[in-house]
């Protein structure tokens, strides 16, 4: 078997990851291109092993840590993408740019008008509840 074939192949699959990664907004398709980029790098490492003929096997084996760690980073990017959806019931990629919760607080303040406690200025005094009898 020619070496073109698998490595085309390779080629094609990451350069769709990669389209996936960049033009996608849902969380879980840019976890599913990242997906298909380490199998084309895995496609690319079993490919070389085995047209060099490597007594080790030194491809296949980093193959096999590149799947370790691939099911790892799924598992960790699911349970982030599901505890976002949890908090915000979106998962926009686009929209995402701030970590906080409330969207006033994703606001950038202006640099002149911070005060030592952190506040912004002055402005209206944040309503206090009052204990009830």
């Amino acid at each position: 078997m020619h070496l073109a074939y698998p490595t085309v192949v390779a080629a094609l699959l990451f350069s769709v990851g990669v389209y996936g990664v960049l033009a996608r907004r849902n969380a879980i398709l840019v976890l599913m291109s990242v997906e298909l980029m380490l199998n084309a790098v895995n496609l690319n490492l079993v490919t070389f092993d085995v047209w060099y003929r490597d007594r080790l096997h030194g491809g296949q084996v980093l193959t096999l840590f590149t799947i370790v760690i691939a099911a790892a980073e799924i598992g960790l990017g699911l349970a982030i993408v599901l505890l976002v959806f949890r908090n915000r019931q979106m998962i926009d990629v686009d929209r995402l740019r701030a970590l906080s919760e409330d969207a006033e607080e994703a606001a950038p303040r202006p640099a002149g008008r911070a005060s030592a406690g952190g506040e912004a200025g002055p402005g209206p005094a944040p309503e206090r509840e009052e204990a009830s009898p």
